[in-house]
């Protein structure tokens, strides 16, 4: 029998609301300029022919409460807020009318950018992956189930930076709904419990400093608060 040469940690969990389980977190996924309004803050277009995603490893998750080290090698380090949804259930090219069959819940959400870097990949044509996958960079709150949370509609979703509204909308406003996300992502992955999904982010992104508190709010969801500390 072979034994490791080292253990690894656990997967991390999600706090869940109401109750004592925390969500094991498998992946996650993270879905481009799903708002018209936010493509084009960033001088780009909606691709309205199919969605577009990026990933991020667990190992970037962030809990709601946490007091985080501005990231590292980057001086323009940018908010994201976002409504995450969590998978509970096997989904492969499945149908967007039984897409929202493998949903479990959802949770308010932060993708953090290292927008120096990711626009230098950009201008390279290279992956974006040092300006979205790093440490602490997936931050979420607790996770509501989908019952409670009831269906998908015109919920507000904003985020404050030091009590200052930085970003507002409504998930309505999205270009891509969730069971087209799901049923899109689903053609190219076995997707399935522990799954997360960062469904993209309203206008009004900008940058984030260190003392900054960010606090994030979807309707009916728990909250999500995360203060930029100094850099390392």
């Amino acid at each position: 029998m072979t034994t490791p040469l080292f253990d690894l940690a656990a997967p991390p969990l999600v706090p869940v609301e109401g109750g004592e389980t925390g969500y094991p977190v498998r992946r996650i996924f993270c879905v481009g300029r799903n708002y018209a309004a936010h493509a084009a803050e960033m001088g780009n277009e909606v691709d309205r022919e199919a969605p577009f995603y990026f990933t991020k490893t667990p190992h970037a998750l962030c809990l709601s409460g946490a007091n985080i080290p501005y990231p590292l090698e980057t001086s323009d380090c940018h908010h994201e807020m976002e409504f995450v949804v969590a998978l509970g259930a096997p989904a492969f090219r499945v149908t967007k009318a039984r897409a929202m069959s493998a949903v479990w819940g959802y949770g308010c959400g932060i993708d953090l950018t290292r927008r120096d870097l990711q626009g230098q990949a950009k201008d390279k044509r290279r992956p974006w992956d040092l300006g979205k996958d790093f440490e602490d960079s997936a931050i979420i709150g607790a996770l509501t189930a989908k019952a409670a949370f009831g269906e998908i509609g015109d919920q507000a979703i904003r985020l404050d930076v030091d009590g200052r509204r930085a970003q507002e909308a409504s998930l309505s406003e999205m270009v891509w709904s969730v069971p087209e996300i799901i049923a899109h992502l689903s053609r190219f992955y076995h997707l399935g419990a522990g799954d997360l999904i960062y469904t993209g982010t309203p206008a009004g992104v900008g940058p984030v400093a260190p003392g900054n508190v960010l606090r994030g709010e979807i309707d009916g969801l728990a909250p999500l608060v995360v203060t930029i500390g100094a850099a390392e």
